[in-house]
């Protein structure tokens, strides 16, 4: 390991800020979960603070929202990675065929460009499309004779506009990653199956896909690591208290904020990001396993 050390310092030097963001950001915090065991108070302080055992899992567990939340945690991640992932396979796949260099630019960078829009611009941009009074669809809908929608009394809505919206941004990064993947495809796979009379669709399908499905269970690892940890910046940002879409936009992270901001209770807070936590750590070991057992080579670790 020295011997490493010595020859390849450069290397270790590059990863030495990455290394130490990661210990103060990720392995530093951790001790945070501590208070999910304390009955947390400012005065007496983290370390002064008596020890309540498992009461703050009790009273979360004893609440009827722990289910609901966890169920919309899940259910939304699973349409978000599998519709995020799908439309982005479809974009690299369209941009890599486009033939004109300027115009593939152009398509890249325009399909590029939400991922930068900040969770804040894009709640106004939805509160301006689907506002009950005022909004453009309702405005639309009211042109045309229309019933105006009541999006933000429509619990049932939310998970496909929501969706729709997580792809919107991200499908644009997503399919950078992929176009990347397909650029270091050989040629000669393309070539071979020209010679043979194969058309587009087939060399897409017995071509492409296969040989980009290690990227496509690489960032599904990646992303299933997650899958318990709602987007608190899309959800409160655009969802906020509202009370009435509780029943299908409420996820973890949310709910733990909101224990922690309206009930100032710390030790609950904690103790819900630490199932949370745990929930995700199981989820990436069953998933890798998996991939191990039927793909070593494409596991993680």
């Amino acid at each position: 390991m020295i011997k490493d050390v010595k020859q390849n310092w450069q290397l270790y030097l590059l990863g030495l800020p990455g290394i130490v963001v990661l210990i103060i950001f990720s392995f530093i915090p951790m001790f945070g979960h501590v208070l999910a065991f304390k009955r947390y108070t400012v005065t007496k302080g983290f370390f002064n603070s008596p020890w309540c055992g498992l009461e703050n899992f009790k009273f979360f567990f004893g609440s009827n929202a722990w289910l609901q939340i966890t169920w919309n945690t899940l259910f939304l991640n699973v349409l978000f990675i599998t519709g995020t992932i799908l439309m982005a396979l479809v974009t690299a796949i369209f941009i890599n065929e486009i033939s004109n260099a300027f115009f593939k630019r152009v398509v890249q960078s325009f399909v590029f460009l939400p991922y930068f829009v900040s969770w804040l611009v894009v709640s106004l941009m939805v509160f301006a499309l689907l506002n009950g009074t005022d909004g453009m669809v309702n405005n639309m809908l009211k042109a045309r004779g229309w019933d105006s929608i009541p999006f933000y009394q429509t619990p049932g809505l939310w998970p496909a506009l929501l969706t729709f919206i997580y792809i919107w941004k991200f499908s644009g990064y997503y399919s950078i990653i992929f176009l990347a993947a397909i650029i270091g495809i050989s040629q000669d796979y393309y070539d071979s199956a020209n010679i043979d009379g194969a058309g587009k669709w087939k060399q897409i399908w017995y071509i492409t896909l296969p040989l980009l499905k290690p990227t496509v269970i690489t960032l599904l690892l990646l992303c299933i690591g997650r899958i318990f940890y709602g987007d608190f910046g899309m959800i409160y940002g655009i969802i906020g208290d509202n009370g009435v879409l509780f029943p299908t936009t409420d996820v973890i992270d949310t709910y733990s904020f909101r224990a922690l901001r309206q009930l100032g209770d710390f030790g609950m807070s904690s103790a819900v990001c630490l199932y949370q936590s745990a929930l995700g750590f199981l989820t990436i070991m069953i998933f890798n396993r998996v991939v191990k057992k039927n793909n070593p080579e494409q596991a993680l670790f």
